[in-house]
């Protein structure tokens, strides 16, 4: 037994011979603003843990109550990026995983999206105050959210889950893939990290706000100043604009609308909108007319090796297979969300660029064409935003103040009951779309 202890003496003089400490590869979060660097590592963070942890069968009562934190002090390796001192909190870690696979979102591609660069501050910041990012790839947003709309959420969460189940994916409904408390220096932080309507890489010419009302319903002169302004009911009215989409697609829209509209009515929720980007395709290939012309001015030719990494679309098996078209067009060109049964659509950021004007289906899940014989070519991106607002005290109060400035008959004040608001809002909705 003696040669027991000389063998391991033996071993840790030899561990000390030739052991050199290797210092680990640190992920580094640079952002801007720390609230930013403290969102990535918490993202990162909590993908990480959650990749060890085991998929249940079912989620249970417990699942929407559930939460992961996590506190750091004196984080020194990264002290340039990153704050000394910070807590994360993850809510209902196992709900929002089960929504990402649900709509065909890979946990490492979500990962990649919010960590690989900072996510970029987006102007278009709403009546709320709420301040919106946009993941460095332009696939998600990033919502700040207060402690009362947490609270929401988290009620929201377990009815919206079933339905999401129920409906196979297939809404127009704001996708929500992460919910998280952030604290720096003292102060409490709440994110939400939702996909994006718009596409990552075909321009937004235009957008709109819709609610089917017509009081106090036009774009300030201070927001048609932003580059990208959001303009509402009356400007679209005004305008004569309508969705040129034909009749097959619009009857699947109408049908998701309405399922997901009666779902809201019976939660009592109102106040949402339909967001609708229009993506003018002539205007599109004249301003990629204008580009090429001035790289070729630049004889910039750094372009010619990417061509032949292929878009990667072919190998992933038929697309009719994973996605449900709006429009009968030959294998589903446009898309909506991807059903669970089905293999995961992974999110292609690369071979964006290779689809200069065209619908990527896979990431492109809110886009539809417009119809063969339309005014103009445009696709358009729709969905419905902001369902958290519930019909209670503070509305009731906002309807009675219109009321009182308007008159008790203006059909148009925003702020009646959910199901007025409901039956209003699918009834312009069916108006404007042809």
């Amino acid at each position: 037994m003696s040669s027991v202890p000389q063998m391991s003496s033996g071993l840790s003089k030899l561990k000390k011979k030739h052991f050199r400490v290797k210092h680990q590869k640190v992920k580094l979060f640079r952002a801007n603003e720390p609230l930013l660097s403290v969102f990535m590592w918490g993202v990162n963070h909590t993908i990480n843990e959650l990749s060890h942890v085991n998929i249940p069968v079912m989620l249970l009562p417990d699942d929407f109550r559930a939460y992961s934190k996590l506190k750091v002090d004196n984080h020194l390796f990264n002290k340039e990026n990153m704050p000394s001192h910070f807590k994360i909190k993850e809510y209902c870690p196992l709900v929002f995983r089960n929504l990402r696979e649900r709509f065909g979102i890979d946990d490492l591609d979500y990962k990649e999206s919010m960590t690989r660069s900072q996510p970029i501050l987006d102007d278009s910041s709403g009546k709320s105050g709420a301040k919106f990012y946009q993941s460095y790839d332009k696939l998600f947003i990033i919502k700040t959210l207060t402690s009362e709309e947490v609270e929401r959420m988290h009620s929201f969460l377990k009815h919206y889950h079933p339905y999401i189940v129920e409906r196979h994916g297939k809404t127009l409904l704001p996708q929500y893939l992460g919910m998280y408390r952030l604290t720096v220096d003292g102060v409490e932080h709440y994110v939400v990290a939702i996909r994006n309507v718009f596409s990552n890489h075909l321009m937004t010419h235009k957008k709109f706000d819709l609610k089917g009302s017509t009081v106090d319903r036009e774009a300030s002169d201070k927001e048609k100043e932003k580059d990208l302004p959001t303009y509402k009911d009356n400007d679209f009215v005004k305008e004569g604009m309508k969705i040129y989409i034909g009749e097959e697609a619009k009857a699947k829209l109408i049908e998701t609308l309405t399922a997901d509209v009666d779902f809201l009515t019976r939660l009592h929720l109102m106040d949402y909108s339909l967001l609708l980007g229009l993506h003018d395709c002539a205007r599109a290939e004249q301003e990629s007319r204008e580009r090429a012309e001035r790289e070729d001015d630049e004889d910039n030719h750094e372009d010619e090796d990417d061509s032949e990494s292929g878009s990667g679309l072919e190998s992933r098996g038929p697309l009719v297979d994973r996605l449900w078209g709006w429009s009968g067009v030959g294998h589903a060109v446009t898309s909506m969300a991807t059903p669970p049964e089905s293999p995961h659509a992974a999110l292609m950021r690369d071979t964006s660029l290779q689809y200069e004007d065209a619908i990527i289906p896979e990431l492109d899940i809110y886009a539809i064409p417009s119809k063969e014989g339309a005014p103009m070519k445009e696709i358009y991106f729709l969905a419905i935003i902001d369902v958290l607002t519930h019909y209670g005290v503070r509305k009731q109060a906002a309807k009675a103040a219109k009321t009182v400035k308007y008159g008790a008959n203006v059909d148009g004040i925003s702020t009646c009951d959910p199901e007025q608001y409901g039956k209003r809002f699918i009834e312009f909705m069916s108006k404007v779309i042809e």
